[in-house]
């Protein structure tokens, strides 16, 4: 029996406001992600411990305060990094 595999190949055309969308949530995404890096590489030089990720995602509530401009982007995809 052959088995036939599909593949789909989709092409987005976003307009301008979506664009700059796009491009804030991955300059954000990436934000959260290095700050949280070295969050954790100081912890386990000093304690030799880590953070988890209810501690992070706790602890980014209090890093949103503080940066307002991650509020722009969805919370969701900040929380998933």
């Amino acid at each position: 029996m052959k088995t036939i595999l599909r593949a789909y190949k989709y092409r987005l055309y976003p307009n301008k406001k979506q664009q700059e969308l796009i491009n804030k949530t991955i300059g954000c995404c990436r934000f959260v992600y290095n700050y949280y890096l070295n969050k954790k590489i100081e912890l386990y030089k000093v304690e030799q411990k880590s953070m988890t990720y209810n501690a992070c995602a706790n602890d980014l509530k209090l890093l949103k305060k503080e940066k307002e401009w991650l509020k722009e982007v969805d919370s969701i995809s900040l929380r998933s990094v």
